[in-house]
């Protein structure tokens, strides 16, 4: 019997529940639909009999007519809970997705890879089938640059505990999830930095007697316009009005324009904007930096939330000026000036406010995608990040994107007090060394950002990390491959020198694009070095004359993973045992193939 509580069952749960509520709620669009058009009918008889016979008087057409504007409002309103559900639906669908393995993320953060970062690329932090991928629950641009920074640097042993008693707090918190999932509609990542810059940018105020004589001359215009064109007034008024108004208007035109234009850009995110902030300031936190983040959701007295929707309201007016009907009046009143005066008025009082509301958004975010991804791996924990002599002692360790099921876990111990400084690993084609490397590096990231690790318990000191398993050549640029991983290993021993953090080093078949004698030479130098500046780390090799540096290097021990040939198929059990491997099975993979060697 299925277990209630999983993830896998709440989200079929929740993804039956969303689907027929908007199947039920098409049913009901339909008669909508077709109520809407009988009243529609009703009110052309009813007008028809009213206005061509004594039958009935013209005024009875209002009911239906009432009655109509009254269907079309249900129907929009339903036609707007039929979208909730459906992205709700999709919500759950890419919750089930990732439960399954797949990606299932809203972003893979591919305008993030940095080919200079120190591991990005090594540990598939950013792209398609990334980390990143699998975390991210980012609908704001500044979310997703929060949670990449978050990956991209270590933080301190005191903000990796806020940040994890966060994510405890948030874990549980599945319609908070839901709700800014679905917020806003289908729209990529917001970018409100626009709306940020504006709302710190220098002001430019207008002086205020200029404000109230728009909006006096304004009313005048259109008084003046409609009492000459129904009333039968003359056309002084007209003039006499609207030559003062071109003189006041014309000259702060460019000024409106300067405070409009940035607005323009950023109207569409606010809505978006809007219910976040609604629900981030009513949700009930108990984790102290969630109420520290949520203390800071207002200005002047006012929750955000409220002042977004205030914002938002006076750019939709704004925005009836594209109206057609609607652009004589929008003119004779003067339109764009009148609004860059209250759009002044609200950016004297909260636009200072905007970026720090950006950045609780953005650091909810990243916390939200960190407690989605505890949701759904249970069975991960919480790292121990604390100072002492440089170490990570793993237990039960594996790959987080590696599905739960296909999943094989190693122990390892470097650093310490008694435990060794390098690993060096060898090891057959596919046996599994480079998968090890990676599943200590993603985790490192992960314990690091604040978020649970796939281990039964690891216990880690702040690090910072370097790795060298995605060195490319490039055309080009001219570069060899090999030249390139010279060029990665000096990044990582300037990062290993003193007065940076200890150095966690990943490093995959070290020096393999030159030969046998300089890659042992090469290898021993690095090796030596980084252990000098109080490095830990992996060496993986194919090359076994390498594995001798181990008796030279004190703190360097000889590990490998090793594999067996039966059936004509080659048998892994991505197992980590003590010693150098006994054998390799390049040989035995070429037959395999068809190759006569």
């Amino acid at each position: 019997m299925p277990d209630s509580n999983s993830p896998a069952f709440v989200y079929a749960a929740r993804l039956a529940a969303r689907r027929a509520t908007a199947a039920t709620l098409t049913v009901r669009l339909d008669q909508l639909s077709y109520a809407r058009l009988g009243m529609f009918v009703v009110a052309l008889v009813v007008a028809g009999l009213g206005f061509g016979t004594n039958l009935l008087s013209p005024w009875f057409a209002l009911i239906p007519v009432a009655a109509f504007i009254y269907l079309v409002a249900k129907f929009e309103a339903t036609r707007g809970r039929i979208a909730w559900a459906e992205r709700a639906a999709a919500f759950y669908t890419a919750g089930i997705e990732r439960l399954d393995g797949k990606p299932g993320g809203i972003s893979d953060g591919a305008n993030f890879a940095d080919e200079n970062h120190p591991y990005a690329a090594d540990l598939d932090l950013f792209g398609p089938g990334s980390l990143f991928e699998r975390l991210t629950a980012c609908r704001t641009q500044i979310g997703e640059s929060t949670l990449a920074a978050w990956l991209g640097g270590p933080a301190t042993p005191t903000e990796v505990k806020a940040r994890q008693e966060a994510v405890v707090d948030l874990k549980p918190r599945l319609d908070l999830r839901e709700s800014v999932a679905v917020a806003g509609g289908n729209v990529p990542a917001a970018d409100c930095r626009p709306l940020a810059a504006w709302g710190t940018a220098p002001t430019e105020p207008a002086p205020q007697w200029k404000r109230w004589t728009i909006e006096v001359l304004g009313w005048g215009n259109v008084l003046a316009v409609a009492g000459w064109l129904f009333v039968g007034t003359t056309s002084l008024p007209v003039l006499l009005l609207g030559l003062p108004s071109l003189i006041l208007a014309v000259p702060l035109l460019p000024w409106a324009r300067r405070v409009l234009t940035p607005l323009e850009r950023t109207e569409h995110h606010l809505s978006l904007l809007e219910v976040i902030l609604a629900r981030l300031e009513r949700e009930p936190f108990t984790s102290q930096r969630l109420k520290e983040l949520q203390a800071g959701m207002s200005a002047g007295g006012l929750p955000a939330s409220a002042q977004i929707r205030e914002l938002r309201n006076v750019l939709k007016w704004y925005d009836s000026r594209r109206n057609a009907m609607f652009i004589p009046i929008a003119i004779l009143r003067m339109w764009d000036i009148r609004f860059a005066y209250m759009l002044e008025q609200w950016r004297a009082r909260s636009g200072v406010a905007v970026g720090h509301w950006l950045r609780v958004i953005g650091e909810v975010e990243a916390l939200s995608s960190l407690a989605g991804y505890a949701y759904e791996n249970p069975t991960d924990v919480f790292p121990t990040v604390e100072a002492g002599p440089v170490q990570v002692v793993a237990v039960g360790v594996g790959h987080p994107l590696i599905p739960l099921d296909k999943c094989i876990r190693n122990d390892v111990k470097l650093g310490g007090e008694s435990g060794p400084r390098i690993l060096l690993i060898s090891g057959s084609n596919m046996s599994g060394k480079s998968t090890l490397l990676r599943a200590v590096g993603v985790n490192a990231v992960l314990a690091l950002a604040g978020g649970v690790v796939r281990a039964n318990s690891l216990t880690l000191t702040p690090l910072a990390l370097g790795a060298t398993m995605r060195v490319q050549d490039s055309l080009q640029a001219g570069r060899s491959r090999f030249f390139a991983e010279v060029t990665k290993v000096r990044q990582l021993l300037d990062l290993a020198k003193p007065g940076g953090l200890p150095l966690l080093f990943l490093l995959d078949e070290i020096f393999s694009g030159t030969n046998s004698a300089d890659r042992v030479a090469g290898a021993e130098g690095v090796v030596r070095t980084l252990l000098a500046a109080g490095a830990i780390g992996f060496v993986t090799t194919h090359d076994l004359s390498l594995t001798g540096v181990a008796e030279r290097l004190p703190g360097t021990v000889n590990v490998h993973f090793c594999d067996g040939f039966a059936g004509g198929e080659l048998k892994f059990d991505y197992t980590m045992r003590e010693g150098v491997v006994p054998h390799g099975n390049g040989l035995a993979l070429m037959r395999a193939v068809g190759l006569e060697v």
